[in-house]
This record gives structure tokens, sequence and C-alpha cells, in this order.
């Protein structure tokens, strides 16, 4: 009887993990690895952004970036995506609109006009519109007492970022509201990529199709606003460099390893290190750029980061831990 109980223990765990109860320890220390290198060159694209925006327009930044990474994803997955209908078609138009065009155009734009590390902590309040939404949009979404806690610590955090920026600084704080805008935006990428249904089985071919229509979205802002495609800025190290980091690491490389780390880790311990990518901006702009941080923008930045991890905690369900 002894030696059944611990055989049923085990059988019992397996099938509550299925996913992970079988995973090498080595896969999994590569899934750390790979979500921490993920995280350190998400945090460092509003520093890399930023150093482009001396030489180059946003429009123009974004159109290079994007184009970069689409190319970048045919080559690793030559063959079209077949037809899957008109609805998903518009989803995935929504997507390229809202998660590509939209976000990316009002981040750089407000990296034009205040600090990175005020952009890279604004758009981490993320979490909050995506609850909103989802409220209303999606049946069983519900809000917590705790979501309503952090709401009012993260929102407390950028407005003392604002006013150190408009204060202190004496920034423009177009820039501090266009970020938020982003986020509000990127709010809007997470429900239609819900309606999607995105999973590592389709994740390259769903991420290039919503890169071409994020593309082909971007047509209207080049005809609009400035752009400035000069060979001679293009071929600097420096710019070519920056263009190169955007577009292969952080826009098509970054997104197919973060899959795979949901995947390996589980949601609830990947999600510890997305925590992890305003602190990434605000370090590597202090350092890289020489940007000023004051009591005022540090206490903003704690409360702010403070306020996402309140309303996102959630107890650790079977189903997101390793065995």
């Amino acid at each position: 009887m002894w030696l059944i109980m611990p055989v049923r223990a085990y059988r019992m765990r397996a099938e509550l993990f299925p996913s992970t109860f079988f995973m090498p320890r080595r896969q999994k220390t590569l899934g750390h690895i790979a979500a921490l290198l993920t995280i350190l060159i998400w945090g460092t694209t509003f520093v890399s952004t930023k150093v482009l925006l001396r030489d180059f327009t946003p429009v123009t930044v974004l159109f290079t970036r994007f184009v970069i990474g689409y190319a970048f994803l045919w080559c690793l997955k030559p063959r079209l995506m077949p037809f899957s209908g008109w609805k998903k078609e518009f989803l995935f138009a929504g997507a390229g609109l809202t998660g590509v065009t939209l976000y990316f155009l009002l981040e750089n734009i407000a990296l034009t006009y205040t600090l990175a590390s005020n952009v890279g902590i604004i758009v981490a309040v993320v979490p909050f519109f995506t609850a909103l939404l989802a409220h209303f949009l999606i049946k069983g979404e519900r809000f917590t007492p705790r979501f309503f806690l952090g709401f009012v610590a993260a929102f407390s955090g950028i407005f003392l970022i604002m006013a150190n920026g408009a204060f202190v600084l004496e920034l423009n704080p177009a820039g501090d509201l266009l970020a938020l805008g982003a986020a509000l935006v990127w709010a809007v990428y997470s429900i239609l990529m819900k309606k999607i249904g995105v999973n590592t089985s389709n994740m390259v071919a769903c991420t290039r199709r919503i890169f071409f229509y994020g593309i082909v979205m971007m047509v209207p802002a080049l005809s609009l606003l400035p752009v400035n495609f000069d060979w001679d800025l293009f071929i600097r190290p420096v710019n070519a460099a920056n263009l190169l980091y955007l577009g292969f690491f952080a826009s098509a490389l970054c997104f197919l390893a973060w899959s795979r780390v949901v995947e390996v880790l589980g949601a609830v311990k990947s999600s510890v290190y997305i925590y992890m990518v305003p602190v990434v901006a605000v370090i590597a702009s202090a350092i890289i750029l020489g940007e000023r941080l004051t009591w005022i923008s540090i206490t903003g930045i704690f409360l702010t980061l403070c306020g996402v991890m309140i309303s996102e905690y959630r107890k650790k369900e079977g189903k997101d831990k390793p065995a």
C-alpha cells in the first residue's frame, strides 16, 4: 500500500502539469536564460529608439524596423499562411494597426518629447487598460479589489512621473501623454490577440501576418508625416546596429523566444520577468543616455511598478507551475 500511494501522487502531478512535468531541467534553465535575455533586449529598445531619433523621424524608424523584422520572419518560414476567413483577416489587420503601427508610432513620437525612462515606465500600465477593456468586451473578466488598489498606486506613480517631467525637468508633457495613449492602444491589441488565438504552433505565421498589415497601415503615415530615408545615415555603424537590433532581435526574434519561454516556464513564472522591462529601461537610460533621476521620479517609478504587480498578482495555479 505504501508503494501505491507515491505512484498515485506521481500520476496526479503528471496529469496536473502535463506540459512541464516531464520537462528536462536543462530546458527549464535555458527557458530562464531566454527570458532574461528577452527582457534585457525589450528594456533597452527605448534607449535604442531614442538614439535613432537623433537622425531619423519617428515614422522612418518605425517602418524600417518592421520591414527588417518581416523579412526575417519570411526567411524563417517562407510559406504563405492559408486564408482563414474575412473575420480572422480583419482581426489580423486590427492587430497590425494597433500593435505595430499605432503603438510604436505613438511610442516613437513620445520619445522625441520625453525621457526614455518615462516612456518605459508609463507603457508598463498596459495591464490596467487591458483589464478595463476585457471587463466590457470579454465574458467572465471581472475586477477584483486588488485591481483597484494597484490601479490607484500605479496611476499615482504616473502622476508623479509626469509632474517631475513637467515642473522639475521642464519637459513637454505631450510625450508622457502619448506614452499613455500607446499603452491604451496596446491593450486593444492584446484583446485582439486573444480573439485571434495565437499559439506556439502558428506563432511565426501569425506574427508575420500582423507585421504585414502593420507595414501596410504605415503607408498613410509615411505620406503625411516627415520621413528621411537617407542612405548615408542608414549606413552609419551606430544607426545600422540599432536598426538591426530593433528589427531583428526586438521585433522578430524576441517575440518568438517569448512564446517558447511561456511554454517552458508557465505563464506565472514568465510574467515575473515582464516586470523587469521598465526597470531595465530606467537603468539603461541613466547609463547610456545620462537621463537624470530625481526622488520624485524614483517614487513614481516605485509606485507604478508596485501597482502593476499588485493588480497582476495571481495565486499560482497548477497548470502554470512546473513540477
